[in-house]
């Protein structure tokens, strides 16, 4: 339930999250999650006992902080469903940009310092690697069969989905966060001898269709924006 006392604000404060879950994969797999409601600005979950289970995602709209609590209250995450409600307290990113930041003690400081400086050095080198796949013909270059228009004729539409341009770091409960939404969710398969691809089955090819639909072009990393088509049936056997 959410509480009338705590105006809408940019920043949600998630609680009953899986304490099992590490922190950096919770992290990331938060930020896949929220980030088809707007721009996020930071996630935030720390290891301290007394803040394990919990997090806090801040938007850069209000209203997408709102959408995001109406429509993922009670989402299955990780096997348990998330409780969502507005921050009681404004969020450093927000109040740093709005000039009211006040500094919290030492300890905490040097931990969000090197977060930060974290994400930092992935941002850089996931740029490097698009850039790099982009001189060799794009990020999807050695998996396509042939000119993209000729993608939808080379593979009819079937239940499982193709995903290529994922980043390096997507594991298979994140693509597993993303696509359970969708009616008819089965399974993912990630490919170890090849990062940056996953097959997704689903029931049948009408409910395979509304999730490529809905995730097409969608951004894992502000970098990485998802290529969904159709898997040929010999890809669903690949092992290389």
């Amino acid at each position: 339930m959410l509480s009338a006392d705590i105006p809408p604000n940019q920043t949600i404060y998630i609680k009953n999250l899986n304490e099992k879950v590490k922190k950096e994969e919770l992290k990331r797999s938060l930020y896949a999650l929220f980030s088809q409601y707007g721009r996020i600005l930071d996630v935030v979950a720390l290891k301290m006992p007394k803040l394990r289970g919990q997090a806090w995602v801040v938007f850069g709209e209000v209203t997408a902080a709102s959408n995001a609590v109406r429509q993922m209250q009670n989402f299955p995450f990780y096997d348990k469903p998330m409780r969502i409600q507005y921050a009681k307290t404004k969020s450093d990113c927000v109040a740093k940009a709005d000039g009211t930041y006040v500094p919290r003690d030492k300890k905490k400081k040097q931990e969000e310092k090197a977060e930060r400086k974290r994400r930092d050095e992935e941002a850089q080198q996931s740029a490097a690697v698009n850039v790099t796949t982009a001189q060799n013909g794009g990020p999807t270059a050695s998996f396509r069969q042939g000119k993209p228009g000729a993608q939808e004729a080379a593979a009819a539409p079937n239940n499982i989905l193709f995903i290529q341009n994922l980043p390096h770091e997507t594991t298979s409960m994140m693509l597993h966060v993303l696509f359970q939404q969708y009616p008819g969710f089965r399974e993912v398969r990630m490919v170890e001898a090849k990062p940056g691809i996953a097959f997704v089955e689903f029931e049948d090819d009408v409910q395979s269709s509304i999730a490529m639909d809905a995730l097409q072009g969608f951004k894992i990393t502000p970098q990485n924006p998802m290529s969904i088509t159709y898997a040929k049936k010999v890809e669903k056997f690949s092992k290389d």
